[in-house]
């Protein structure tokens, strides 16, 4: 790849298991001039960012990685400066057992604090998040940030919609690329699989697979960040979140104008007003640039509007914290 199609800064906030992977794979994609990678823990990003410049060789990339240390005061945000994205992965990972709302509290003063300081060196950076629980944290971090709420959003559809793509193809035995699924709504237990949206081969998903077995795999798709840290027994996934965390970067950074699921500041779409939710949306160097209704059927739409309520009552209370 030519020098000429590389350019941009994004940083990734976090060098958990999760941020590591998506800095890593934000650094092959080979389309940023620099990737950071900041944490609190003293010389583990500068030790990951060493490691990973040099399996550049091997991998044919040129993007330059750089680790940070940065404090709850804001030290070390000076290695941010001039991000044109922020993925925010910081925070505590659930343990088995926990729920993502278990998390609210502990996490939303470590995302007030990364938002604010990222605002200071960054004032017109797209912010990413994926710090659960998902959707309160996306709407404290554009609190926090005072940033315009379509440079703000959060990763949770892309990630349920493509364990619910894995969980079909692997039921029916197909490769995942022939399946076509969507969920909507919020990242947890009002996540909103779309039917009318399902295809595999271009057949309705309805028209290959049971109504039941169709209801046990959306479950599974529900639930799929707590089957991982059940088995884990430590932590949580990070692989598929990785991926699509950095995809939606990409997206950013290319102004590719890609149409994904994200969860976004709906105001008036769908009937529903001032929330943050899980919709499609089209997506580029200005963040969400639209969303993008479709037609939903009555349940969908229904289900919709739930899962709107449902994160707005949660939603409310995070101004505070």
């Amino acid at each position: 790849m030519s020098d000429t199609t590389r350019h941009g800064k994004v940083t990734v906030v976090g060098a958990g298991f999760y941020g590591s992977t998506t800095a890593q794979r934000l650094a092959e994609y080979d389309v940023f001039d620099t990737v950071v990678l900041t944490d609190i823990v003293e010389g583990k990003p500068e030790g990951l960012a060493l490691d990973l410049n040099q399996s550049r060789p091997v991998e044919g990339f040129e993007t330059t990685v750089v680790g940070a240390t940065t404090t709850a005061e804001g030290d070390g945000y000076e290695a941010t400066a001039g991000s044109d994205v922020v993925v925010i992965t910081a925070g505590l990972p659930r343990k088995p057992g926990m729920s993502r709302m278990d998390l609210l509290e502990v996490n939303a003063k470590i995302v007030r604090g990364v938002a604010e300081n990222i605002a200071r060196h960054s004032p017109d950076a797209v912010i990413i998040v994926v710090s659960n629980p998902l959707d309160e944290m996306t709407a404290l971090t554009q609190l926090a940030s005072k940033f315009p709420k379509e440079r703000v959003f959060g990763q949770a559809g892309v990630l349920d919609t493509a364990r619910f793509t894995n969980n079909v193809a692997a039921e029916l035995g197909v490769p995942v690329s022939s399946v076509q699924t969507l969920t909507l709504g919020s990242h947890g237990d009002t996540m909103v699989p779309v039917p009318s949206a399902c295809f595999v081969d271009g057949k309705p998903l309805a028209d290959v697979m049971a109504a039941d077995k169709v209801e046990e795999l959306v479950t599974r798709t529900r639930n799929g960040g707590a089957e991982v840290v059940a088995l884990l027994k430590t932590g949580s996934a990070y692989y598929a979140p990785s991926a699509a965390a950095a995809r939606m970067a990409r997206a950013v950074i290319e102004d590719s104008g890609q149409v994904i699921p994200v969860c976004a500041w709906v105001d008036g779409q769908y009937g529903i007003d001032g929330v943050y939710l899980g919709v499609e949306a089209e997506i580029g160097r200005s963040g969400v640039k639209r969303i993008v209704e479709r037609d939903l059927t009555e349940s969908e739409l229904a289900g919709l509007r739930e899962a709107a309520e449902a994160v707005r009552a949660k939603q409310a209370d995070i101004a505070n914290l």
